[in-house]
């Protein structure tokens, strides 16, 4: 081993060293959460393993891994911001994670595109050890495409549910309608048409009639509906729910026509899909296939005129 491979063992291994120490004392100095400090006085009752934060006394790499995760988590949401974009974003997507969950979440993506990134860096500046910072900066910047590829996922995640939600309320609204008509009421009709599906649509409103059997009010569960969808149709459809509840107004040749406007915008979207994928293929037509029939056309004609020549 070379003494300047030696020096940068050791150097990272003082590094390494250091980083340990420095969250071993982060974690013993960071304020524990209400329900740990209360387990402590309920650790003689049969339930208390079963509270959140109930880890058994002792575990310091457990408590060195919650201190980092929370201080990695800090340090992103610090960096980044955008904390009430996130929530929006975790609640349209369906998800249980909060948003510190998602935080430290995107600090993990960011430590394994660093440590991917680091591993060949590594090995390189071995054998060359001038390429030592620009490697460290690739490795800082993979770093942070972990992170924001974090974000862009649950921007993903948040599109493809109200895709599907979008695809699945057509077929909604009409078996609502039907039940209505039948002589349910709303919410009796959209507990029959829930417990009888499942999808994206499905959860959702299942959360709103989980939200009125707890005591909320029929018309502040399909207003809160309204607040956190991103579509405009499901916003419309929750409030005419929520009118035709506190007022009393005909509910079924609404639901008929959200539905069929829903239709006809998916066949017009379609429509202009098709248009923009012909476009598209005519790229490989006339860049690659245009140009290989008129080599095979021409170049016999060329070779004859050669062997005249």
């Amino acid at each position: 081993m070379s003494a300047h491979a030696l020096a940068g063992a050791l150097v990272g291994g003082c590094f390494g060293l250091g980083a340990c120490l420095v969250g071993a004392r982060l974690a013993g100095t960071a304020r524990a959460r209400f329900a740990r400090r209360v387990t402590v006085y309920l650790r003689d009752l049969p339930q208390a393993a079963a509270l959140p934060g109930s880890s058994p006394p002792g575990s310091l790499l457990a408590d060195l891994g919650r201190g980092v995760g929370r201080t990695a988590a800090t340090t992103v949401d610090r960096v980044l911001g955008g904390t009430t974009s996130v929530r929006r974003r975790l609640d349209r997507s369906g998800s249980a994670m909060t948003v510190h969950d998602f935080r430290v979440s995107q600090a993990v993506w960011g430590v394994v595109g660093f440590a991917a990134t680091a591993v060949p860096a590594t090995l390189i500046s071995l054998s060359a050890p001038d390429r030592t910072v620009p490697l460290f900066v690739c490795c800082c910047a993979a770093g942070a495409f972990g992170v924001l590829l974090r974000e862009n996922r649950l921007t993903a995640q948040v599109t493809r549910r109200e895709r599907a939600m979008l695809a699945e309320f057509p077929a909604f609204a009409s078996l609502i309608a039907l039940a209505v008509s039948a002589g349910e009421g709303p919410a009796a009709a959209l507990h029959r048409v829930v417990s009888r599906s499942h999808g994206a649509l499905s959860s959702e409103l299942a959360r709103v009639l989980g939200e009125v059997r707890t005591g909320q009010s029929v018309t502040g569960a399909f207003d809160a509906l309204a607040a956190r969808t991103g579509l405009p149709v499901l916003a419309r459809f929750a409030e005419s729910v929520a009118i035709a509840v506190d007022r009393g107004t005909p509910l079924a040749e609404v639901l008929h026509a959200q539905a069929a406007d829903v239709r006809e915008a998916g066949r017009r979207e379609l429509i202009e899909t098709s248009a923009r994928k012909e476009v598209l293929m005519m790229i490989p037509v006339v860049f690659l296939v245009l140009p290989t029939v008129v080599v095979f056309a021409f170049f016999p004609g060329l070779v004859g005129l050669r062997m005249v020549v």
